[in-house]
């Protein structure tokens, strides 16, 4: 038994330029997203690590 593709995939050009175009603008979207998430997190734990480093001393 052949496995179903994946959703949102066809065979090689059966989408749109349109429905491309879309996917790119989400994608980017969503990759913008987990940028600024990722540098959040990196200055709390920068911020986090020197207010440990001046409670031990």
């Amino acid at each position: 038994m052949a496995a179903s593709p994946a959703k949102g995939l066809g065979t090689p050009g059966s989408r749109t330029v349109a429905e491309l175009e879309s996917e790119i603008l989400q994608l980017r979207k969503a990759l913008n997203e987990a940028r600024l998430g990722r540098d959040i997190i990196k200055k709390a734990t920068a911020y986090f690590a020197q207010e440990s480093l001046e409670n031990t001393r």
